[in-house]
């Protein structure tokens, strides 16, 4: 649906209520509704775009994917060298420092709250997970084709380990309020990638 820029400014401030709502409530905590007053459209403007909460959901998580892989920051750039990884894993420290989870809609809550009950919510997240350890993937893969990590390094492993990090240091540091898992999983990750250094 091809929408006109002020159709585009109503679907996303639709979204920005959306998102920020979720990151207060979560998503059985927020309703069409609640979403509607926030954004201040009527009920025929938020159903023209979204015609289900399954679907605005959906589209947050789209939303959600976009951002990069340390919210807040702007994209950091190939993460193709020790001291890139370096770099990315102390922004997100810093940031979980700055705010202990809170108030934030991010996918690894979505994660939390949808996956087990929506299936099509469930592939979007993983969809939006896989993308993000694709970046991390091609910088891991520049590094074993520049002779930085030993040719039988497993990449798929690596990446893995690295997006698991990120995201069970956030889940962890969002539920006890304290960057220290945070802190504690990416630095084990990035540990376990320079065992690999050539």
């Amino acid at each position: 649906m091809a929408l006109t820029r002020k159709g585009q400014a109503t679907r996303e401030r639709i979204l920005e209520a959306a998102t920020d709502l979720i990151a207060r409530r979560g998503v059985a905590g927020t309703s069409t509704e609640d979403v509607r007053k926030a954004a201040g459209v009527s009920g025929s403007q938020l159903y023209h775009y979204f015609d289900s909460k399954q679907a605005l959901i959906r589209a947050v998580i789209t939303r959600q994917a976009e951002v990069p892989l340390v919210p807040g920051r702007p994209v950091m750039g190939a993460l193709d060298s020790f001291d890139a990884l370096r770099a990315w894993a102390d922004a997100a420290i810093a940031h979980q420092e700055r705010n202990s989870g809170r108030g934030e809609c991010t996918l690894t809550s979505l994660a939390g709250e949808l996956a087990p009950a929506d299936e099509r919510s469930r592939e979007d997240l993983c969809n939006a997970f896989l993308r993000w350890r694709s970046l991390l993937h091609d910088g891991l893969r520049a590094m074993r084709e520049r002779g930085d990590l030993v040719p039988g390094a497993d990449l798929d492993e690596l990446s893995m380990a690295l997006l698991a990090a990120l995201q069970g240091g956030s889940l962890l540091s969002q539920t006890l309020r304290t960057a220290e898992p945070m802190r504690a999983s990416l630095n084990a990750a990035l540990a376990y990638v320079h065992s690999f250094e050539a």
